[in-house]
C-alpha cells in the first residue's frame, strides 16, 4: 500500500490533477471531453507555474548566494526550500498514508456537516504529512504524528469554510472554490487582526490603494512588470562591491531585472489556465448540488492557492518583500534562518490575506512583513526536528539530493515550517512532552472539536441564502 501511494505522489501535481479532474468530471456528469480538457488545463497550469517559479529560483539563487557571502550573512539554518519539505513529508511513515487518512476524515466531516469543503488538492496534502512527520520524530510515536496531521487537516478545512465567502467575492471566477492549504490558512487570523488594527488608524483609508490604483496613480512605476525589473536590478547591483564592478556587469544586472519582470508578467497569464480548467468543474458541481442535494448547499471544491497567486497585489507585495525579508532576516535578533530557496514561495503567503486587506498594497505588505518576521522565528525554532526528519529520509533515500542537509547546518523552510498553524500544533505536543504529552493533545482535541461544532452551527445559519444561490446556478446551467 505504501508503495502505491508513493507512486501516486511521484506523479506530481501536473499529472495527478488531470487524472483527478477527469474522474471527478465524469462523476458529476460533465462528460469525458470537457472533464479531460479541464484537467489538462490545470495540469498545464502547474507545468507553466513550475517553469516560471524555476526561472525565479534559478535567476535569484546565484546573486543571493553571492550577496550572503559578500556581506558574511551566513546563518546556521540552511534554507532547504519547499521541495525538500515535501520530500521529507511524503517519505516518512506518516506521509505514506496521509492521502487515504485525510480523505477519510474529509468524508466523515462532510457526513457530520462539520465542513463544506471537498479537498481535492491532493498534492498539497504534503503539508499535513510534514507537520505529522516532524511531530513523529519529535515524539518518537507515529500515532502522535498522525494525530498532529489530522488536527491540522481539520482546522484547515474549517478555515477554508470560513474564508470561502470572502475568497469567492474578492477573486474573479472562483465561485464554489475554497483554499484548504494550511500554509495560507495559518495567516488568516493575523490578516484579520492586523487589518482591524490598521482600520482603526485615522487616515489609513487615504493610503489604501490596490495594484490597479497604483497603475493609475503612478503610471508605469505602478506596473508589477516594472517593479519586478527594478527589484531585479537592485538585487543585481548588491552582489558587487564597487561602482566599477557594477558598470562592468551592466548586461548581467539588466538581464536579472528583465527575468524578474518576466516572472511578474508571466504568473498572471499562467494562472488563467487554472481558472479555465476549474470553472467547468466548479459550475457543474454546484449545479448538481443545487438540483439534487439541497441540504448540501454551499459545498466548495478545495483547490491549490496557485489558482490566484497571479493577482497584481500579490505580485507587487511579494516582489517588494523579497529584499526586505533578506534585510530583516539578518538584523532580527535570535533568528538563525536566511530564506533563499523559500523566496520563490513568497507568493503563497497572500491568497487568503487579500480578501481581508481588500487588495490594499500597503496593508498587504504590512501583514506580509509581520507574518514573515514570525515565520523566521518559527523556522529557527523547528529546525532541530526538521533536521532529524530530513536526515532520516536522506539515509533511506540517498539518491534524493533535495533532502541532503549541508554539514554544520540545520534544515529549514519557510513553507511549511514557517506556518503559525503547524507550529502551534507542534508546540502544543512538543511543549508539554516533559510534563505529559496528553495535556497538549487534550487542548488540541477540545479546541478542534469546538471549532468543528461552531463551524457546523455557523454553516447551518447560512444555509437558506446559500441554497438560493445554488438553485440560481442550477437554473443558469439549464438543468
Amino acid at each position: 500500500m505504501e508503495s502505491v501511494f508513493a507512486y501516486v505522489i511521484a506523479l506530481g501535481a501536473a499529472v495527478m490533477m488531470p487524472i483527478i479532474f477527469t474522474v471527478l468530471g465524469l462523476c458529476i456528469g460533465l462528460g469525458f471531453s470537457k472533464s479531460l480538457m479541464s484537467g489538462l488545463k490545470v495540469g498545464v497550469g502547474f507545468i507553466g507555474l513550475g517553469i516560471v517559479t524555476a526561472l525565479l529560483t534559478d535567476s535569484m539563487s546565484g546573486p543571493l548566494e553571492t550577496i550572503t557571502n559578500l556581506y558574511d550573512l551566513q546563518l546556521k539554518v540552511f534554507d532547504m526550500g519547499w521541495p525538500a519539505a515535501a520530500s521529507v513529508a511524503y517519505n516518512t511513515a506518516v506521509g505514506a498514508f496521509i492521502i487515504p487518512v485525510c480523505l477519510g476524515v474529509n468524508i466523515l466531516l462532510l457526513l457530520l456537516k462539520g465542513t463544506k469543503t471537498v479537498n481535492i488538492d491532493l498534492w498539497n496534502y504534503w503539508h499535513f504529512a510534514f507537520i505529522g512527520g516532524v511531530v513523529y520524530f519529535a515524539s518518537g510515536s507515529i500515532g502522535w504524528g498522525f494525530f498532529a496531521a489530522i488536527i491540522c487537516y481539520i482546522i484547515t478545512l474549517v478555515i477554508a469554510d470560513v474564508t470561502a465567502p470572502k475568497f469567492q467575492r474578492f477573486y474573479k471566477d472562483v465561485d464554489g472554490i475554497s483554499i484548504p492549504q494550511p500554509f495560507c490558512a495559518g495567516f488568516v487570523p493575523f490578516a484579520w487582526a492586523i487589518n482591524k488594527c490598521l482600520d482603526a488608524i485615522p487616515g489609513m483609508n487615504k493610503l489604501e490603494i490596490d495594484a490597479e490604483g497604483m497603475k493609475k496613480k503612478f503610471g508605469i512605476a505602478g506596473e508589477p512588470l516594472f517593479l519586478g525589473i527594478v527589484v531585479g536590478i537592485v538585487i543585481g547591483c548588491l552582489q558587487f562591491k564597487s561602482w566599477a564592478e557594477i558598470v562592468d556587469n551592466i548586461p548581467k544586472i539588466l538581464m536579472l531585472g528583465v527575468k524578474m519582470g518576466a516572472v511578474m508578467e508571466l504568473i498572471p497569464r499562467v494562472t488563467v489556465l487554472f481558472i479555465e480548467g476549474l470553472k467547468p468543474i466548479s459550475e457543474a458541481t454546484r449545479a448538481l448540488i443545487g438540483r439534487k442535494f439541497k441540504g448540501a448547499a454551499g459545498l466548495s471544491i478545495g483547490m491549490s492557492p496557485a489558482l490566484v497567486i497571479g493577482h497584481p497585489t500579490t505580485l507587487v507585495a511579494s516582489i517588494i518583500l523579497i529584499p526586505i525579508t533578506l534585510i530583516v532576516a539578518v538584523i532580527l535578533p535570535g533568528n538563525a534562518f536566511l530564506p533563499l530557496a523559500s523566496l520563490a514561495g513568497m507568493f503563497y503567503i497572500f491568497p487568503l490575506v487579500l480578501p481581508y486587506t481588500k487588495g490594499s498594497v500597503l496593508k498587504t505588505i504590512i501583514v506580509g512583513l509581520a507574518v514573515i518576521i514570525l515565520a523566521l522565528y518559527l523556522v529557527t525554532w523547528m529546525a532541530p526536528d526538521f533536521t532529524l526528519a530530513a536526515n532520516d529520509v536522506a539515509i533511506a533515500h540517498p539518491e534524493d539530493k533535495a533532502v541532503q542537509v549541508p554539514e554544520g547546518f540545520l534544515a529549514g523552510s519557510l513553507d511549511f515550517a514557517g506556518s503559525p498553524l503547524g507550529a502551534s500544533i507542534y508546540w502544543l505536543i512538543e511543549g508539554f512532552k516533559s510534563i505529559s504529552i496528553y495535556i497538549g493533545a487534550g487542548i488540541l482535541t477540545l479546541f478542534t472539536v469546538a471549532l468543528v461544532w461552531w463551524n457546523r452551527v455557523r454553516m447551518a445559519k447560512l444555509q437558506p441564502s446559500e441554497l438560493k444561490a445554488d438553485e440560481s446556478v442550477a437554473k443558469k446551467e439549464g438543468k
